[in-house]
């Protein structure tokens, strides 16, 4: 009696574990995939590769400067990935116990660029040159919320440029805004990924670099965030972007690979 009580408790944890292992990766099952807004081109690409390997997979894209995306996966949003554009806020969750440990990896480095209308008749080359008289509206990303924000905060403080054109710095939400302003010549210039300035070539021109001395390295990391629904199937998306097939459309869309 006792044997064939095992047995059946032992039949049903396997169709038990049957049953778990089909809603982890089974058909239907879905992912939100929470990155920075200079990864978009880039991660819907690679979103469309994983879900064609991976049929019955789909991946949900939610786009947003870093800062914002934290607070969305602290307040408890159901969040599977997380992808930002600075170390700092990566630190910041995994501090609080956030994201799922060892599943964290860098995947990319981007550059600081200054920007203007491609049709400006501006004589700006430089940083320095955002000082002149003739620059009037600078875009940026917000200083707290962004982290294209805070690398161009300390571009500035290299240069020492800040006391100078404090009044001059319109401020955006995320760095594709900062570049919808250029790009309408809403402003007279502004700073953005060298990958955000690749996507516009038509509408803004690139007058400078910043030197990689001038800000703090610019990776990205990406992690499995804790209490995600499908494990399986947010680390498989991880594990494709580091894969040389995702770092090939990253390397499409102007990232260098780490």
């Amino acid at each position: 009696m006792i044997g064939k009580v095992c047995s059946l408790i032992l039949l049903i944890l396997m169709l038990t574990g049957l049953a778990t292992s089909s809603a982890v990766a089974g058909p239907g099952t879905e992912i939100t995939v929470s990155a920075a807004m200079s990864l978009k081109n880039a991660f819907e690409e690679a979103g469309k590769v994983y879900e064609a390997k991976n049929r019955g997979v789909k991946v949900v894209f939610n786009f947003g400067a870093s800062g914002d995306l934290i607070r969305q996966i602290e307040g408890g949003a159901p969040i599977d990935v997380f992808a930002s554009a600075a170390q700092k806020d990566m630190d910041d969750i995994a501090s609080k116990g956030l994201i799922i440990a060892g599943s964290r990896a860098d995947f990319a480095t981007n550059t600081v660029v200054l920007v203007i209308p491609v049709n400006s008749i501006s004589r700006l080359t430089s940083f320095d040159g955002l000082a002149s008289g003739e620059i009037k509206r600078i875009a940026v990303g917000n200083f707290k919320s962004s982290p294209a924000g805070r690398y161009t905060e300390e571009v500035f403080q290299y240069y020492r440029l800040l006391p100078v054109i404090a009044s001059k710095l319109i401020f955006a939400e995320n760095i594709r805004q900062v570049l919808d302003y250029v790009a309408r010549s809403e402003v007279d210039a502004g700073v953005v990924y060298s990958t955000d300035a690749q996507m516009r070539v038509k509408e803004v021109r690139v007058v400078s670099t910043a030197p990689p001395t001038s800000h703090k390295p610019i990776v990205y990391p990406i992690a499995a965030v804790k209490g995600t629904r499908n494990e399986a199937v947010a680390t498989g998306f991880i594990s494709f972007i580091l894969s040389p097939e995702g770092k090939k459309i990253l390397g499409k869309y102007g990232f260098k690979s780490r």
